[in-house]
């Protein structure tokens, strides 16, 4: 850890390796009272929270941006994306920061609790919901259930082009 900072590496050999042997690396944060889990492959470091600029006109999950480095990035709120209750930030509170498809995003959790290795044996199916698009599967720990998140389902096509546009 640098600066308050955790920088995950990924290193290809290990990837491959899981890959092989049927295992996820996966990144495993709090929001509320559940669990969720990132592949490991799409988090880019772990930052604790800092302030945040707010986007007018910008969807209500979408708390604003950061500057990372230089480069703006878009900070969404997984209670309010996930419609749980929404709480102050707290000393765990962390900005997980990913890499979709289109662009980095920082994703607020309320912690990150650890990053596990997980046979896709234990993962089942997502349920079938529209509302659920973004579940990727549900994995198995002991007597616990981790909700496996798909960050590139998170925020339809049409509020991803709306906060590039307005990030700008």
């Amino acid at each position: 850890m640098e600066g308050g900072r955790v920088y995950l590496r990924r290193n290809e050999v290990m990837t491959e390796e899981l890959e092989k042997s049927g295992e996820m690396q996966l990144v495993v944060f709090r929001v509320g009272k559940e669990e969720y889990g990132l592949d490991i492959q799409e988090v880019k470091e772990i930052i604790k929270m800092q302030e945040i600029t707010e986007i007018p006109n910008a969807p209500e999950f979408i708390e604003g941006v950061i500057n990372l480095r230089g480069q703006i990035t878009p900070v969404m709120d997984m209670r309010k994306r996930l419609n749980a209750e929404v709480e102050k930030i707290g000393k765990d509170t962390r900005i997980v920061i990913v890499e979709t498809e289109e662009s980095n995003i920082g994703i607020i959790v309320d912690s990150v609790t650890g990053v596990i290795h997980m046979p896709e044996r234990d993962i089942s199916p997502p349920p079938v919901s529209s509302e659920t698009e973004f579940v990727k599967g549900v994995g198995k720990i002991n007597d616990k259930l981790l909700i496996l998140i798909d960050i590139n389902k998170m925020m339809p096509n049409t509020e991803k082009m709306e906060i590039q546009q307005t990030s700008l």
